[in-house]
């Protein structure tokens, strides 16, 4: 059936996240780096369960109109559903409200699929950050800009 549930992470979400995370990065993020996620009030943990399971998550940030995304992991098994669209879409959608105006990440530049997904939701290049990662690879740098709606529309 496909049920989907995408809520915010909890503590006791750790194990299950930490999991995921290790089964997906060659540098996976650490217990630590996510319990200073959890505290910090501007950053959010969302996670998506597809038929129960956990399938993927999205960390970001927002902060004075900006969303930033920090962190975006899919289950190797659950990949190629478009679930990473579903929580960036999702992200966005609950930041509107509040003035979102941009959405800024970093993408490694040898991630193909993720560049592709973020281009398709309009995201433009914006530079390079060298040696970025804790291997030495270069960050690609991309920001999604939302236009404004007129009133009424």
């Amino acid at each position: 059936m496909n049920a989907i549930d995408i809520r915010p992470m909890t503590r006791a979400d750790l194990p299950a996240v930490l999991e995921l995370e290790r089964g997906g990065f060659s540098h996976p993020w650490t217990e630590a780096m996510f319990v200073a996620e959890l505290d910090n009030p501007q950053a959010r943990v969302d996670l998506l369960h597809l038929d129960g399971w956990l399938a993927a998550y999205l960390c970001s940030w927002f902060l004075c109109g900006e969303l930033h995304v920090l962190n975006v992991a899919t289950a190797p098994a659950f990949r190629r559903r478009g679930l990473a669209r579903r929580l960036l879409a999702e992200a966005m959608d609950r930041c509107r409200p509040l003035g979102l105006e941009r959405v800024l990440l970093e993408v490694r530049v040898s991630n193909a699929a993720a560049i592709a997904l973020y281009e398709s939701h309009g995201f433009r290049r914006d530079g390079v950050r060298k040696r970025y990662y804790p291997d030495g690879e270069d960050a690609l740098l991309m920001t999604l800009i939302i236009p404004e709606v007129p009133p009424g529309n």
